[in-house]
């Protein structure tokens, strides 16, 4: 990071005017028990960016930058993951860098851990047995059990 640049993890202006309209809106606080109020979404999306570029556990995300708490970051990505918004995010951007004619397409590499598989993988037969028959139970006597205590 040169002197005078942001860190890669605050969001500038025009990026969040791309990510804030997919992001779910928030609930409205309740009226009795209100609880704390709700961090900007902003400041969560750059404690989630910290965590992830310098690989920082969540547990140990600085309070004192005004990010929140890791458990709060966490749990909001969890909840935009499970809203789908990264999905759409991507696809907005792709749209957008097709549009501008700034990807190259020709680069383009395909993972298998990205692309679902709809029929699976065959699944393998069960390994036969090489024995003549079963092995003998190893924990259990063949013999008798007798009584621990005598009669009588």
């Amino acid at each position: 990071m040169r002197r005078g640049e942001q860190p890669p993890w605050i969001v500038s202006d025009g990026l969040w005017a791309e990510i804030e309209p997919p992001l779910p809106a928030r609930p409205p606080r309740r009226t009795r028990f209100p609880g704390r109020k709700p961090l900007d979404d902003r400041k969560v999306l750059c404690g989630i960016l910290l965590v992830l570029y310098t690989a920082i556990p969540w547990e140990y995300l600085p309070k004192e930058l005004g990010f929140g708490s890791g458990m709060t970051c966490w749990r909001r990505l969890r909840d935009w993951n499970d809203a789908g918004v990264w999905q759409q995010l991507h696809e907005v951007l792709l749209a957008k860098l097709r549009a501008a004619g700034q990807l190259d397409m020709s680069r383009a590499v395909i993972d298998g851990s990205h692309v679902r598989a709809l029929k699976g993988s065959p699944k393998p037969d069960r390994a036969r047995s090489t024995a003549a028959s079963q092995a003998r139970n190893t924990t259990s006597s063949p013999t008798r059990a007798v009584s621990p205590s005598p009669r009588a």
